[in-house]
């Protein structure tokens, strides 16, 4: 359910942020200060790029140029308008905006790093980092010009034209304007960047960990609301509970298959429906892969996710820049780190998760509507079969967003296009595997609560009273407006409710309501 209450400051130090923090600033709008040992770690890195760059000796990104531009140096009067050139050059997106909570993730991740003291800003560059997002600033991004290396580097260059007052912004009202009119609206002045900030604002993996780490939060919901999708589906076909027992799980010892059997077994206890068929005269000896499996595909994709969580903590407690400071030995390194396969990789295999998740999903929907495999069910759950079609059109809308997710599941991380002529000769198209990533998201929400409505109607006609647990989330739709059982009428809007209900984690705490927390 959502909190009406304002949340807390995030408190950006040395150490990582978590994941509450990115959800807490991109989605929630928190406010966002730099602690103290964040601005003692940001002054010692600064000295020592202020000595390097009052060096006769080159150093990459402070008196140099970029990428295969690195072997010329710049002469002391021009490195402002290097650090000026190297973001207005670099903000080269193009296409639609990115999405608000994206940008805020990716601000929030970058001011992350700066606060390690290991890139070399100053802390007023920083601080107005911290500003933007506490006044709800948020840079217009556009949805292509990264290839995941050297991170996501034109949606970070957006990002720092509007610390120079350049470019458009939205401001917290959603507004599009100037972002100079923005900053001064806000009573913030913008910053000349001085040597090796410009690079700096711009060389990490923040948009594909920012993307990743909300997809993380809403998987690891959704999973769980698979799990009551199919504990409907089990019930309101007559399938059985029993393969679900513990004792089978502890045999194949995947952690996430037995969380998910054990919330199925939860889901359906109690339950009239299935009680009345664990009797000895049941004819029926296996159920259907897509019922009888579920544990097994809900619980392998709960394993990936959490290891993609894994994945996600160790980025988010890196520091991405190159070249990096090394304050305590006084140096500056050039290095690889901000290459993306780690956070590429991981969010391809979410894709893959989540489009196998939707398919089984499919797979049990559709068996409630073929009266030769739904066990006494009118066809189609229509209420005058052949006047009204019932949810026949609503199994199509699911096929044709499992195939797209199945396009989706295409991994972008084994692509990759030399750039920079050929300096930077692989990249890791993490920032595109996560754009895909979240339609992957939205597509299995749509097919879960499709599933939900449909096991919901097809509840509501069996004579017995199902599980306490499935009967609140049949009442969640009910109250919300969606009927029952009736002619057919527009259900383009009932698909619409049952996927806000889902997606915003109503369908999870109705069961929860009644049965604890699931797993």
């Amino acid at each position: 359910m959502s909190d009406t209450t304002s949340p807390p400051t995030v408190t950006v130090g040395v150490g990582p942020v978590s994941f509450a923090d990115v959800i807490a600033v991109a989605r929630d709008g928190a406010a966002v200060d730099l602690g103290d040992d964040a601005l003692t770690a940001i002054d010692r890195a600064r000295a020592v790029v202020d000595e390097l760059a009052a060096a006769s000796t080159p150093a990459y990104g402070i008196s140099t140029g970029f990428g295969a531009l690195a072997t010329r140096h710049i002469p002391t009067e021009m490195r402002a308008q290097l650090q000026r050139s190297l973001v207005r050059s670099h903000a080269a997106g193009s296409g639609p905006e990115v999405e608000r909570e994206v940008v805020q993730a990716l601000m929030l991740l970058r001011l992350s790093t700066l606060a390690t003291g290991h890139t070399g800003v100053r802390r007023e560059t920083a601080r107005l980092m911290a500003d933007l997002l506490s006044a709800g600033i948020t840079p217009v991004v556009r949805e292509y010009g990264s290839l995941g290396c050297s991170g996501d580097l034109a949606p970070l260059s957006h990002c720092a034209l509007a610390l120079m007052g350049e470019g458009e912004v939205r401001d917290a009202a959603g507004t599009l304007m100037p972002a100079a009119d923005a900053l001064a609206a806000a009573g913030l002045a913008p910053v000349e960047l001085a040597a090796k900030e410009g690079l700096a604002l711009i060389n990490g993996t923040d948009g594909m960990l920012g993307m990743l780490v909300m997809a993380i939060s809403d998987l690891r919901m959704l999973l769980r609301t698979a799990d009551i999708a199919a504990a409907m589906s089990v019930e309101g076909q007559l399938a059985t509970d029993r393969v679900f027992a513990p004792e089978l799980q502890a045999i194949r010892p995947h952690p996430g298959q037995a969380l998910s059997a054990a919330n199925l077994v939860a889901l359906v206890a109690d339950s009239a429906i299935v009680a009345s068929h664990r009797t000895g005269d049941c004819n029926r000896v296996q159920d259907a892969y897509s019922l009888r499996c579920s544990p097994q595909v809900h619980g392998a994709a709960r394993d990936t996710v959490e290891h993609a969580a894994l994945v996600a903590g160790r980025e988010l407690a890196s520091a991405v820049d190159n070249p990096v400071v090394l304050a305590e030995e006084g140096r500056v390194e050039s290095n690889g780190n901000f290459h993306g396969a780690p956070v590429a990789y991981v969010l391809d295999f979410l894709a893959i998760i989540a489009a196998d998740v939707a398919s089984i999903s499919e797979r049990r929907t559709d068996r409630f509507l073929d009266r030769a495999r739904s066990h006494g069910l009118n066809p189609f759950l229509a209420s005058d079969p052949g006047v009204d079609s019932g949810h026949m059109i609503a199994q199509y809308t699911q096929a044709a967003i499992v195939s797209e997710l199945k396009r989706l599941a295409v991994p972008a991380s084994v692509d990759s296009i030399p750039s920079s002529a050929m300096q930077e000769d692989h990249v890791s198209m993490g920032w595109s595997a996560a754009r895909k990533l979240r339609r992957s998201v939205d597509g299995l929400t749509r097919v879960v609560a499709i599933e939900v409505l449909t096991a919901a109607r097809a509840l509501d006609m069996r004579e017995l009273p199902p599980a306490p647990a499935t009967a609140a989330v049949v009442r969640l739709l009910r109250d919300a407006g969606i009927e029952g059982p009736g002619p057919d009428r527009h259900l383009s809007p009932e698909i619409e409710t049952a996927v806000s209900l889902v997606a915003s984690g109503a369908v999870l705490d109705a069961a929860q309501s009644v049965i604890g927390e699931l797993a």
